[in-house]
């Protein structure tokens, strides 16, 4: 149903300040992106001064006949030859995966005031264009006003399809069916500064109503990562405290006592061993990340060939003592196939965490940077429901801990060429034309 929208009147008040059209329309299934390069020959000139500004507008046609701008190229200044560069669009974008819905071509010289000239244009499809694998294509640029005007007009230029080269798109989950093994590692911050454990104003303090940040916070992501691990089987590590009998402080040690076999079946068997931990260690400090990241690094190196990918869930509740190592640490394993997430509870600042984080700057230790961002944080107070609600508050805060970890598994995967096992289907076979490349 179409439906018009009010007026706008929230700019300038008591004013009709236009309206706003949304069209809606179901997406298909369509996984293509197709690298297209064009370019044009003998345009009509529109400059006084000099020859043209040309540039390319592209139109993906709707069910209700109407267009949608879906592409623009770069201007190429003064020339009537122009050579735009390539780019990239999901075909879904171009035609909504239809592959012989018009796609019309409009061609301008740019101007400065934004009052851009129009020169002509043409139409195609995605299957013709599909053709230009094989072949040039060249397309003649029409500008139905000269046509009607003058009688000798044949066109205003015309416009040639260099390349055209397709590319099927795969996911995190084609990886997942083709038999890449997701490994979760669980790393707890036993530190001093969470408190003494008996206390209920500890951190770590075990309540028999409810459960601990720690606790909800390894739960809430442990119970959707652990869908993508086979064995179910995760090795659970703690830093930061004293070990029995002798006291030595370990930044490195196995939640269930066994430092040759530090797995837990389930996350419940985590849960678990976290609990006994808390009765028999010491919380001390200081607060060491690097030896858990390199101990997940370890086990990392051994694997490049996409049949594994790591994940380090890293809990903790504040200051960072070796944030340089922290820092070469987390350099060194964005070249493996590993990712760590970080959740800050309690209520201290996490300033180094977010710098960790790299999503405003890269993190880098001794002039080399991370090769890709491999680490997410997240403070865990953004998800504490005041109503109580803590269900709908932790699938929040695992959806977005768990956000970044797909594209950072893929672009692993693509800068080393690494394909799934089971490729997903391609949508190329619907064509007529030469076999599509494709290129990951």
């Amino acid at each position: 149903d179409k439906k018009k929208s009010p007026p706008l009147t929230v700019g300038i008040p008591g004013k009709n300040c236009g309206t706003i059209i949304i069209k809606a329309e179901e997406l298909g299934n369509c996984r293509e992106s197709v690298l297209m390069q064009f370019c044009g020959n003998k345009l009509d000139k529109k400059d006084f001064f000099g020859k043209s500004d040309p540039f390319l507008v592209f139109y993906r046609s709707n069910e209700d006949g109407t267009f949608t701008i879906c592409h623009k190229t770069e201007v190429v200044k003064n020339t009537l030859d122009p050579v735009w560069q390539a780019f990239k669009i999901p075909v879904r974008a171009l035609c909504n995966g239809d592959y012989d819905r018009e796609i019309k071509i409009e061609v301008y010289d740019w101007d400065r005031d934004g009052g851009h000239d129009y020169i002509g244009e043409f139409s195609t499809s995605y299957r013709e264009l599909s053709k230009g694998q094989s072949q040039f294509s060249v397309y003649e640029v029409l500008n139905p006003r000269k046509k009607k005007k003058k009688k000798k007009y044949q066109n205003s230029g015309t416009v040639t399809l260099l390349s055209c080269l397709v590319d099927t798109e795969v996911s995190f989950l084609d990886y997942i069916k083709g038999g890449t093994q997701i490994n979760f590692t669980v790393a707890i911050d036993f530190t001093a500064s969470n408190g003494n454990p008996s206390q209920p104003t500890s951190l770590h303090y075990l309540s028999p109503y409810q459960q601990n940040a720690y606790s909800m916070a390894l739960r809430a992501v442990g119970e959707i990562i652990q869908d993508y691990d086979s064995d179910k089987m995760f090795p659970a590590l703690g830093f930061g405290a004293k070990l029995p009998p002798d006291g030595r402080v370990s930044h490195e040690f196995a939640l269930n006592g066994n430092p040759d076999n530090p797995y837990c079946s389930g996350i419940e068997g985590v849960m678990e061993a976290y609990y006994q931990s808390l009765k028999s260690v010491r919380l001390y400090g200081p607060t060491y990340f690097s030896p858990v990241i390199n101990h997940v690094a370890r086990y990392a190196s051994l694997v490049k060939d996409g049949s594994e990918y790591f994940i380090l869930l890293i809990i903790s509740d504040g200051v960072i003592s070796d944030m340089a190592q922290t820092k070469e640490s987390i350099v060194n394993a964005s070249a493996l196939p590993m990712s760590i997430i970080i959740v800050g509870v309690g209520p201290a600042e996490f300033d180094e965490m977010i710098e960790l984080d790299g999503d405003e700057i890269r993190i880098s230790s001794r002039g080399r940077f991370a090769e890709r961002d491999i680490v997410q944080f997240v403070p865990f107070r953004d998800y504490i429901d005041r109503r109580g609600n803590h269900i709908l508050s932790m699938a929040r805060l695992a959806k977005d801990v768990l956000a970044e970890i797909p594209d950072q598994f893929l672009q692993y995967m693509r800068t080393r060429g690494i394909k799934p096992q089971c490729p997903p289907q391609s949508y190329s076979s619907k064509l007529p034309a030469a076999p599509l490349q494709t290129q990951i």
